[in-house]
């Protein structure tokens, strides 16, 4: 089982279809992308050599020719590896090396911010749209590798609280179970259903990808490189029937954006990626209508734990309406989920505890790293980390996160990494850094320091090895951190502290 085979038949069968649109125009047909996916395959095999089973970073913005690399990499029977575009130079590094990957891909730009940073295990890093890059589809093509389901197909680099990227292994099997859910679950898609990518195609939006291949949609690239509400919104006009994947920021965006476009062309918005608050969701549909549903998944289980799907967002008129639109969802068909206490024993409704998981959709364990997998999904079950209950009708709350991961704007940011740049200043004695619930992005990045340092260096030492994005919006220095009797720093009264602080100060 190869997921080079759904891009390959359609090329067969329909390849005078669309499926590649640039902003508001259909830019290659399937008969075209599996052609060129064939002879990337080609050149990856015999001019670079690489063999079965070996990853393939790709570092790239959204761009159409993420299409055509992943297919083209599961083509010749390696390994994905989608790396953040917003990463540190740093980061990246970390990713090429840990993978083995021989091979990279780089948008324009990100190449120079890698070099630095490239693992002596790195042949060839390929800027997509140079000559070099061109030169690999003029490769006669080559059949697809005759994969296993089991074989790894997507490479997924998540975190944990120690801060250092994990590579969660998503095989052809996974990605197949995750893309017959959605479909089955959350959005049906139809023969030119486009999928318009504004939100990261190495994360959440990506991981669609698969489903509208096998179904003949179209995946839409927008021009800019960045998140733009004002051009979501004319792209929603100039593609009929659009879906697309939205982190809550996101849809606030779109909600308080000026532009106008026609709701009825809307297919559907998923959210996901962080809890959507119940009143930003009421705005959502009062703007645009019951087109929305939402998903709670992990990169562990790719997008697909908990779905609440568009037919329970468009019954406002439920009496438990609010405190559904407050949940998850209920689980998808294809896993079983649990919310547990401490010795993975499963709770009743309304109890709280430990959210896990099992099924063909989760992950078999994280690349090089046995003693995770084996804490990880100890007992054959997914540890999320996540913190949640059950209601006696099925729908699954999220309370908290145990892992004490920050989410803003639909990114994962994990405190750990920080907190060990911030101690390499000399004069920073301790770190400890929590997110603050903030009303556009979720939750703020803050940076609680007991020491002497100035905060505008500080943010230089972020800025010189994290992304941007990661960086404190917020430093607060204090005398001491709270402590338990064995030293350990008390995120939750760190956390209590800084809301009694925060209102205190907008009082003032």
């Amino acid at each position: 089982m190869n997921l080079a085979l759904w891009l390959h038949r359609a090329g067969l069968s329909h390849g005078d279809r669309p499926a590649l649109g640039l902003g508001t125009r259909a830019i290659k047909t399937y008969a075209d992308v599996a052609a060129r996916a064939a002879r990337l395959a080609a050149s990856l095999q015999q001019k670079f050599g690489l063999q079965p089973g070996e990853r393939v970073v790709i570092a790239a913005k959204n761009c159409p020719d993420y299409v055509e690399l992943m297919f083209g990499i599961w083509h010749a029977g390696l390994a994905a590896v989608p790396a953040n575009a917003k990463l540190h130079g740093r980061e990246l590094g970390y990713i090429l090396q840990h993978s083995g990957a021989r091979v990279c891909f780089a948008s324009a730009g990100l190449d120079a911010d890698i070099a630095p940073h490239a693992p002596a295990g790195l042949e060839r890093l390929i800027v997509i749209g140079s000559r070099e890059y061109d030169a690999l589809f003029a490769a006669d093509p080559v059949a697809p590798w005759q994969n296993r389901g089991d074989d790894l197909a997507w490479l997924f680099y998540t975190s944990g609280t120690t801060g250092r990227p994990k590579g969660a292994m998503l095989t052809h099997k996974v990605l197949a179970a995750a893309s017959f859910a959605y479909v089955s679950e959350v959005n049906p898609i139809g023969p030119g259903d486009p999928l318009l990518h504004a939100a990261p195609m190495s994360h959440g939006s990506g991981l669609y990808m698969m489903a509208h291949v096998a179904k003949l949609g179209v995946n839409v690239v927008p021009e800019s490189s960045s998140f733009e509400a004002d051009e979501v919104m004319q792209l929603i006009d100039a593609w009929p029937s659009t879906s697309m994947f939205a982190a809550p920021t996101m849809v606030k965006r779109l909600v308080a954006c000026r532009a106008l476009c026609d709701p009825a062309q809307i297919k559907a918005i998923v959210w996901g990626g962080a809890p959507m608050y119940v009143a930003d969701a009421r705005d959502a549909i009062d703007r645009f209508g019951p087109r929305f549903a939402q998903i709670y998944g992990q990169g562990e289980s790719p997008m697909t734990i908990t779905t609440l799907s568009k037919q329970d967002i468009a019954e406002r008129d439920h009496p438990r309406f609010a405190e559904r639109l407050a949940s998850a969802g209920r689980p998808f068909g294809c896993l079983e989920v649990a919310v547990a206490d401490g010795d993975d024993r499963p709770l009743p409704a309304g109890a709280t505890g430990e959210i896990l998981c099992r099924g063909d959709v989760v992950m078999p364990g994280y690349w090089d790293n046995p003693e995770a997998s084996a804490a990880t999904l100890r007992g054959g079950w997914l540890h999320t980390g996540d913190v949640g209950a059950f209601d006696a009708e099925g729908y699954l709350t999220l309370k908290d996160r145990s892992k004490d991961v920050i989410i803003s704007g639909g990114s994962n940011i994990y405190p750990r990494e920080i907190e060990e740049i911030l101690l390499e200043h000399a004069e920073v004695r301790e770190a400890s850094v929590i997110g603050r619930p903030d009303p556009d992005w979720g939750e703020a990045v803050v940076a609680y320091v007991v020491g002497d340092a100035d905060r505008s260096e500080l943010d230089a030492l972020c800025l010189n090895a994290i992304a941007r994005f990661k960086r404190p919006k917020d430093y607060v220095f204090v005398e001491a951190l709270p402590k338990n009797n064995y030293g350990k720093i008390l995120k939750t009264e760190l956390r209590a502290l800084d809301a009694r602080r925060d209102k205190v100060e907008r009082k003032n």
